[in-house]
């Protein structure tokens, strides 16, 4: 019997979780050019660069999620100050020291995620208490970092990937729909990709099956915070600098875009795609909110509660799906047994 376009329909966006986040964006932000009546695709594209930055590190936090257990990288903030600092000191403006600056960055995102995968898989220690214990230390080093700043004079070569355009496509954008797209092939034709959904999906089954739980564990780690350091890396020359609390709002963006896109918070399946177009649609929340002269504590409370939302409604589909298994598996009852036909 052929099927409804409904019951089509409601498969595919099973299948592609990202488009529930894609009409979104498209909603919002049609919803945006009529009340400002000038919301232009000019303007989407500045939603896009603001959006990249995002991607950036949010991947990277995809990558942890989707390794179940409740894995959430909480450092992110800190790594992306401290990094944007850490390229202000070592580049001094100039592009003669532009390899050294991206090696020490590079340098320092693999610095924490191995800290940060070393707490979490040889200590044991919850990924929530270990990132954000990694965090506050991370802080304190940015203070440090604070007053031996020599300037905020950034390298041209930074400036122009953060700012510059190729054509009428801002650089930055290519850049993370190529980190996007990197993602998506992984994930989907690699060994690797497969390792790490199985990872997500059941670590005691992975393990059983030949994966080295562990070393997958840790290279989401490592991942999250490389990518971070590379975000805090291009935002410090976008910016045109570095301050203290530059790297603060990324902390729940990046783990709402991750949800937002369709990233099973319980870890086991990851949408690289929804992640990019997730930051899109925060980004286009929080411009909402500016818009409507919504005070920024105002705009953490909504970002928290649409956050908040999709998880509950994650969990709940989660919570009826195992009902469902669970009620499927169970044999029927044998309490009279029938006897056959005469």
């Amino acid at each position: 019997m052929k099927r409804s376009t409904s019951t089509q329909l409601a498969e595919w966006t099973a299948r592609n979780r990202w488009a529930w986040a894609a009409l979104a964006v498209v909603l919002l932000w049609l919803t945006l050019s009529v009340v400002t009546r000038n919301f232009s695709v000019s303007s989407l594209s500045g939603v896009a660069v603001s959006s990249s930055f995002l991607a950036l590190c949010a991947l990277g936090q995809m990558a942890v999620v989707t390794t179940g257990r409740g894995n959430i990288d909480l450092s992110i903030a800190s790594v992306m100050t401290l990094s944007a600092y850490l390229a202000l000191i070592v580049m001094g403006g100039s592009d003669a020291r532009l390899m050294a600056g991206v090696a020490a960055t590079l340098g320092l995102g693999l610095a924490v995620g191995a800290v940060n995968a070393a707490l979490v898989v040889l200590c044991r220690i919850p990924a929530i208490i270990a990132t954000l214990a990694t965090g506050y230390i991370l802080a304190t080093a940015t203070l440090l970092a604070n007053r031996a700043i020599p300037g905020f004079k950034v390298s041209p070569a930074i400036h122009f990937i953060a700012t510059g355009r190729i054509g009428a496509m801002p650089v930055i954008v290519l850049v993370a729909m190529g980190v996007t797209a990197l993602f998506c092939a992984t994930l989907r034709y690699t060994a690797y990709g497969r390792m790490l959904s199985a990872v997500g999906q059941n670590v005691r089954a992975a393990r059983l099956a030949g994966v080295r739980t562990a070393r997958v564990t840790a290279s989401a780690f490592l991942t999250s915070s490389v990518l971070a350091a590379v975000a805090g890396l291009l935002l410090g020359g976008y910016v045109g600098g570095a301050f203290l609390e530059m790297g603060q709002p990324y902390l729940l963006q990046s783990l709402g875009a991750v949800v937002l896109g369709g990233t099973l918070i319980f870890g086991g399946s990851a949408t690289p795609l929804g992640t990019l177009i997730g930051s899109m649609l925060l980004v286009l929340v929080v411009t909402t909110m500016q818009i409507a002269g919504l005070p920024p504590g105002i705009q953490d409370v909504v970002q928290g509660i649409v956050i908040i939302t999709v998880l509950a409604l994650a969990g709940g589909g989660a919570l009826r799906r195992s009902i469902r298994k669970a009620r499927s598996a169970t044999p029927p009852a044998s309490g009279g047994a029938t006897r056959p036909a005469a």
